[in-house]
């Protein structure tokens, strides 16, 4: 079968560098999902991205659709045919849908039933007469962000200014807005100029000659080759962080690398400083010595030649001299004012106009962090610590150099809490709050720092769940899910003897006392615990366990995270030994038919009519004694386990449900007993069977 070469490109005004790298995957994804679900065969598809572009190089198209040979499955014979063996309405409905006729049916046995099916052919069509499609798949594709150009209604992610549509060398027809599609491409900016494109193989080399690298991955091998040349030829360490690597590759269409200078007075800020102002504002690459001590030169990534790369490097001196000299103001205006003071401050910042202000926020999180202190047990010393923290942990938001480089919360008042002489464990606990401030983060270290990480957290989220912000499908402004999943991570990570529902309940107390709640307390703290039951599950999600046994472990409550975990690593490691599928009926058995007690359990030992009731009940004594002493997962696991020796020959010898009532409740009331034992491990009956 002939084979063509397909080439979509869609020219952009300059895309947001965020934005480059999924939209493209998306592109890409799209148009591979539309071939395979049109039945066209293609060889390999390959995707291309510029601030300007997107596109996608498929090759070895077949020019002809694969012709499809389907069976079709219609209704059920007692339906297709009446008791006279008469064809009915339905499927002779059937049989037309489907280009038949009934003459064309047959009954096939699925699952003891037999179905009407008919054999379906459809003949392959031209793939260029079905490649106008690629206008949907283009309109289909979503975005961050979109905005609407001159008088068009169609929302985009930028004005689309041209498009290359070529199967072989015939071009796509189609328009969007007032765009037709065609052969013309557009070079650089400022280097390049309009080519022809003649067939899609030649796309990647016209560009290169109009000064455009259309291959991401070939710019960004560029860029880290041109670095690593300064490095060499200056004997240099250019730390390379992947993101800004990513964000320049992304704002560049022909890369060169170029280094520049700044005073070596400004080697006094804080390395944070330094590197935040280059990194986050003026998208440039730090240089350290082989120490890993910063050195007062920068790289930046221009997009173009090394035409007059001496005034560039100039141009990007003076803006970044401007911008450190800034910085060396402020970090020397901070340090003229005492933390109270900037603590005086938080009085007249709102955080939210229906929650409060920052000092309001404050004392909530300081009353929160002195009652989970005092709830885990901590020590004087501690505690006092950590209530000095909860206390000052937001004043250098207030400062004006986290004003300017918010990235900086925590990191200045760490650096400002030191210099005012505070103890060096409040200073640390400072930055460690915000912890984790992202999915790779780390969990602070301290114990200090973790008490009022939760605490902050906690009262985030209560205080919004309390006036309606609860995060709805991709709308979390205020990060709750992030923040909810940095307190489990704490948790987990600290083996904290408390639950989150004695969290929930400290947290959301602070906040109806002050008024804050919409609604009642009770439907707050269900929709708090529903929120945080999600996230226990994408951390067991995240470690692999069997979605059934996550459903097992959080059945109940949620309680204390890092025994969720472990009993759910027990369950995942235990599924495939032999005996766990019995363990499993045996245990299940208990809590299924313990849910028809009706009233409270009360066991009357006197009341038994058998070796096995009497056998099962002391059983069940010696395990829950032993039970209840234990910590360990795994030895509970075993002990709710080993109870399977005694259920099985119980309901084998034992009607639960006697005639006689005090009898059955008795039997009942054991049964609930149990179950709610083995409840306080899983609810194995949520166990899926193999």
């Amino acid at each position: 079968m002939n084979k063509q070469d397909l080439l979509l490109e869609i020219g952009l005004e300059e895309l947001p560098a965020r934005f480059v790298t999924d939209s493209i995957k998306q592109l890409k994804d799209k148009i591979e999902s539309w071939l395979q679900e049109q039945n066209i065969a293609y060889e390999e598809a390959k995707m291309y991205s510029t601030p300007r572009r997107l596109a996608v190089l498929v090759t070895g198209v077949n020019e002809m659709q694969e012709d499809m040979h389907e069976e079709a499955k219609g209704p059920a014979k007692k339906i297709a045919m009446d008791a006279e063996g008469n064809w009915s309405k339905a499927a002779m409905g059937f049989a037309r849908g489907q280009g038949a006729t009934v003459e064309d049916i047959y009954f096939k046995e699925i699952k003891g039933v037999e179905y009407a099916h008919v054999q379906k052919f459809t003949k392959g069509q031209q793939v260029k007469d079905l490649l106008v499609h690629l206008k949907e798949i283009i309109l289909s594709l979503s975005f961050p962000k979109n905005m609407r150009w001159g008088n068009h209604d169609l929302r985009f992610v930028r004005p689309i200014k041209w498009m290359v549509a070529l199967f072989g060398k015939e071009v796509i027809p189609f328009s969007i807005t007032d765009v037709e599609t065609g052969k013309t491409t557009r070079g650089h900016r400022f280097l390049g100029k309009e080519v022809t494109i003649e067939e899609p193989s030649s796309y990647e080399d016209k560009l290169r000659e109009q000064y455009v690298i259309a291959d991401a991955s070939l710019r960004k091998e560029m860029i880290l080759s041109q670095l690593k040349k300064l490095e060499e030829e200056n004997n240099w360490v250019i730390p390379v962080d992947e993101d800004l690597l990513e964000e320049v590759n992304n704002l560049v269409e022909y890369p060169t690398a170029l280094f520049g200078s700044f005073e070596q007075e400004f080697l006094e800020l804080p390395d944070r400083v330094l590197i935040t102002s280059m990194k986050e504002h003026q998208r440039y690459f730090p240089v350290m010595d082989n120490e890993g001590k910063l050195l007062p030169h920068f790289i930046t990534v221009r997009n173009g030649n090394e035409d007059g790369i001496e005034t560039v490097a100039r141009g990007n001196e003076k803006v970044l001299r401007a911008r450190l000299a800034d910085a060396a103001f402020f970090y020397r205006e901070d340090q003229t004012k005492d933390i109270d003071s900037y603590l005086k401050k938080l009085e007249t910042i709102v955080y939210h106009e229906e929650i409060g202000t920052l000092a309001e926020k404050v004392g909530r999180v300081r009353q929160l962090t002195n009652d989970l202190a005092i709830a885990l047990n901590e020590d004087q010393e501690t505690t006092a610590l950590a209530d000095r923290t909860a206390q000052i942990a937001k004043f250098d938001l207030v400062t004006n150099m986290v004003y300017e480089f918010p990235e900086l919360q925590g990191y200045m008042g760490e650096r400002y809490a030191r210099i005012m002489n505070e103890d060096e464990r409040v200073a640390v606990a400072i930055n460690e709050h915000y912890m984790p401030r992202h999915a790779d983060d780390s969990v602070p270290a301290s114990t200090i720092g973790a008490l009022v990480s939760v605490a902050e957290k906690m009262d985030t989220i209560a205080s919004c769940f309390a006036i309606g912000i609860i995060p709805t499908g991709s709308q979390d402004p205020y990060a709750l899910r992030r923040q909810a999943s940095g307190i489990v991570q704490i948790l987990l990570d600290k083996d904290w003897a408390i639950k989150l529902e004695e969290l929930v309940d400290m947290s959301l107390g602070l906040v109806v006392k002050q008024g804050i709640n919409k609604k009642e307390a009770s439907e707050i703290r269900e929709d708090m615990l529903t929120f945080f039951t999600a996230r226990v599950k994408h951390l067991l999600a995240d470690k692999e366990i069997r979605h059934d046994l996550v459903d097992a472990v959080l059945s109940g409550e949620i309680g204390n995270v890092s025994a969720v975990v472990h009993r759910a690593e027990v369950l995942e490691e235990e599924k495939d030994r032999p005996g766990f599928k019995e363990s499993m009926e045996a245990l299940s058995r208990v809590m299924n038919i313990a849910v028809k007690l009706e009233g409270e359990p009360s066991i009357k030992p006197e009341l038994f009519e058998n070796d096995f009731e009497k056998a099962l009940y002391d059983k069940f004594v010696s395990v829950k004694e032993e039970y209840h002493s234990e910590s360990d997962a795994q030895k509970q696991f075993n002990l709710l386990a080993s109870m399977k020796q005694e259920i099985q020959p119980y309901f084998d010898h034992t009607m639960v449900m006697a005639e006689d009532q005090e009898v059955r409740n008795n039997r009942l009331s054991l049964m609930k007993e149990m179950s709610d034992l083995i409840g306080s491990f899983a609810y194995m009956n949520k166990v899926l069977s193999l």
